[in-house]
C-alpha cells in the first residue's frame, strides 16, 4: 500500500482514482497533482516507483487535506453557528 498524507492509497487503482480517497482531493485536483508530478493519471499505484510517489507526496503537501481540512471546516461551521448564521 502506498501511503500519502496519512492515507493508504489502494494499489490496484489508477493513480488519479487512488488520490481521490484522500479527504480534500477530488477528481480535478487529482488530475492536476498527477500532471504536476509528471506521472500518467492512468498508471496503477502499484506501478509507481518511490521517486514518483515522493513527487506526488510533495504535490499533495501543497494543499490542505485530511485532518487539517476537517478541522478548518469544523471551525468555520462553529464560527457561523456562534454568529447565528448557520
Amino acid at each position: 500500500m502506498a501511503r500519502i498524507a496519512g492515507v493508504n492509497i489502494p494499489v490496484y487503482k489508477h493513480a488519479w482514482i487512488g488520490l481521490t480517497s484522500i479527504y480534500g482531493i477530488g477528481r480535478t485536483r487529482a488530475y492536476q497533482i498527477c500532471e504536476n508530478a509528471g506521472i500518467n493519471p492512468t498508471t496503477k499505484v502499484k506501478d509507481l516507483d518511490e521517486d514518483s510517489l515522493e513527487k506526488v507526496r510533495g504535490e499533495v503537501a501543497k494543499f490542505t487535506v485530511e485532518g487539517d481540512l476537517r478541522r478548518e471546516v469544523a471551525m468555520d461551521i462553529k464560527r457561523l453557528m456562534d454568529l447565528g448564521c448557520y
